[in-house]
């Protein structure tokens, strides 16, 4: 009976998931009359992914106190950014295999553990190899919880995944959006940053405590007749992907050099444009909170494209108005569309690799960690030799580029949606 079921569910979830590389797409990505629901595995992978945004978070507003106690120069305290992307990168080679062989629950929470371990050992580390180490530590293991929350998050909501995906993402904004106040606080009050490290570790124990009896999703087995003698993802998938690496860059770019342009460019002093771009990230929160809600009525492909657009013309106003008020409009509005573009097109890849969710969550993240590990000095590179203000148009270009294959892969997959049946 209990086989029975699982297959009945799992042809359920193939049905309502859009298995025809499509569906959720260009159509409406929920079922009609049908009812989100967050149980307790939905919770729990929401507050892991807001605990792994918190430590990626953490490493920016840290940096300037570890690299006057160590005395590091620009270079060697960028190494750690580097070196937290280099290990987005080999989780995003490996994690599939790994979920393959160990199972996704070992992968889940040895992620996570792993990840703690990671900033336990970079707050207490003393010397400038352990904590890039440490770095690389927290981004390949984090990454793996990353890649295992993205795929059972994807294959436990079927067609309401962009729902759950969007969602997760807020959670994450806000986690993010602690950082630097935990981190200011403590300075401030001398009990140093690195408590703020410590306090991640310690969530994470609360939860392991309240939810380790959740059952992780294990991965939905492929049906007889589709893709049994090929592992390849879809090309329609490495479409998407192109985006979501598109989109990672411009959103990385603007919050790498952000206060350098509105201090280089706009006139601001570093103390105001550092506060400044609190509206960048408050308007993450909020356009992935907003971005939530839209999923639950419009389909996943055209939120998509209604995201870049306000992308475009937030950044705009950012990039050529060169008067506070207006560039600070500006910047909001690019925070607004940013913040859904990984969102939407991690539930477009997934939704047309539904029966490959390791693998495509796998491939995100070599795609992301790629990207925020090029982009930014790509930029800072163009800089030098430019000018931080004529160097920003790397985004443009990145928005525009975006908005082609996004328009192009929207048409290749109304293209492959058969035809409705008689």
């Amino acid at each position: 009976t209990s086989t029975k079921q699982n297959k009945e569910n799992v042809g359920l979830r193939c049905i309502t998931g859009g298995v025809t590389v499509g569906t959720d797409i260009n159509m409406t990505s929920i079922p009609q009359g049908s009812t989100f629901m967050r149980d307790r595995f939905t919770w729990l992978a929401y507050l892991l992914l807001a605990y792994y945004a918190y430590l990626q978070a953490a490493l920016g507003p840290l940096m300037p106190f570890l690299r006057a106690e160590l005395d590091l120069n620009y270079t060697v305290g960028g190494f750690h950014f580097s070196a937290f992307a280099l290990g987005m990168v080999l989780a995003g080679l490996t994690g599939d295999r790994f979920a393959s062989r160990w199972g996704r629950t070992t992968i889940f929470w040895g992620g996570a553990i792993g990840m703690a371990a990671g900033a336990i050992g970079f707050a207490l580390a003393q010397k400038v190899g352990l904590t890039i180490a440490a770095a690389f530590l927290m981004g390949f293991l984090g990454t793996l919880l990353l890649v295992m929350i993205q795929a059972t998050l994807s294959d436990h909501h079927g067609a309401q995944r962009a729902i759950a995906l969007t969602e997760a993402n807020v959670a994450a904004s806000l986690s993010a959006m602690l950082v630097p106040i935990f981190i200011g606080l403590f300075q401030r009050i001398q009990i140093g940053w690195r408590l703020a490290l410590v306090i991640a570790a310690v969530a994470l124990a609360l939860i392991a405590w309240r939810f380790h009896s959740v059952t992780i999703p294990e991965k939905i087995y492929r049906r007889q007749g589709t893709l049994e003698l090929s592992d390849r993802l879809p090309f329609i998938y490495w479409i998407y992907w192109l985006v979501i690496v598109f989109g990672v860059a411009i959103e990385w770019c603007l919050v790498f050099w952000g206060a350098e342009y509105l201090v280089s460019a706009v006139g601001l002093t570093k103390t105001v444009a550092a506060l400044a771009m609190g509206a960048f990230f408050l308007a993450m929160v909020v356009g992935r909170f907003s971005g939530s809600r839209l999923t639950h009525r419009f389909p996943t492909g055209k939120l998509l494209i209604l995201a870049l657009a306000v992308a475009l013309v937030g950044f705009s106003f950012f990039w050529f108005v060169h008067l506070a008020p207006l560039s600070l409009i500006g910047l909001f509005l690019a925070g607004l569309g940013v913040s859904n573009l990984y969102p939407l097109t991690l539930s477009l890849c997934t939704t047309v690799a539904p029966d490959q969710a390791d693998k495509a969550s796998a491939r995100i993240t070599l795609g992301t960690g790629s990207a925020i590990f090029i982009a930014p000095l790509v930029l800072g590179w163009t800089a030098d030799q430019l000018g931080i203000a004529n160097a920003f148009a790397i985004v443009a270009i990145l928005i525009f580029i975006a908005l082609g294959v996004t328009f192009t892969a929207n048409r290749i997959s109304t293209q492959q949606q058969p035809a409705p049946s008689p």
